[in-house]
């Protein structure tokens, strides 16, 4: 719960303790506490087994811990069921950049001249030409409701 907290981060708590309660009352205050945090585990647990209980036999494995998301993935990945391996070692992220980057800049990324998809100028696209198609004058209806 608390494995992050140093030693300058300890006595500073202490420090404070000392400064706010006091040398007489602090071991009154930390009995209490630990006392409540005892009772609150208490209280967890109990209530942990009776959803345990109230869920039936199926769930006897069930882990609360899995419930947050993050152990709930770690889970899953390390069984791999979904063939997750071979998915992230089949994509080349490099290659795959490459072609998006020459597809914007116009450049074949496939040498092969014969491309069928590819236009007639070079694979650029001219943006200043207004595209073509019927009824290009006519403005589109107004609706009033959507104003």
């Amino acid at each position: 719960m608390f494995n992050d907290i140093g030693l300058p981060e300890l006595a500073t708590i202490i420090v404070l303790a000392m400064l706010v309660f006091g040398p007489d009352k602090l071991p009154k205050v930390i009995q209490d506490v630990t006392r409540t945090i005892r009772k609150i585990r208490e209280f967890s647990e109990s209530a942990k087994q009776d959803i345990r209980q109230e869920l039936g036999p199926e769930f006897k494995d069930f882990e609360f811990e899995d419930l947050n998301p993050k152990t709930f993935l770690r889970k899953q990945l390390e069984t791999d069921d979904l063939g997750l391996k071979e998915i992230r070692n089949g994509f080349d992220l490099k290659k795959e950049m490459a072609e998006v980057t020459d597809a914007v800049h116009g450049r074949d990324s496939d040498p092969s001249p014969s491309s069928p998809s590819s236009p007639s100028s070079g694979g650029r696209i001219d943006m200043t030409k207004k595209p073509e198609g019927p009824d290009r004058d006519e403005r589109p209806p107004f609706d009033s409701d959507a104003t």
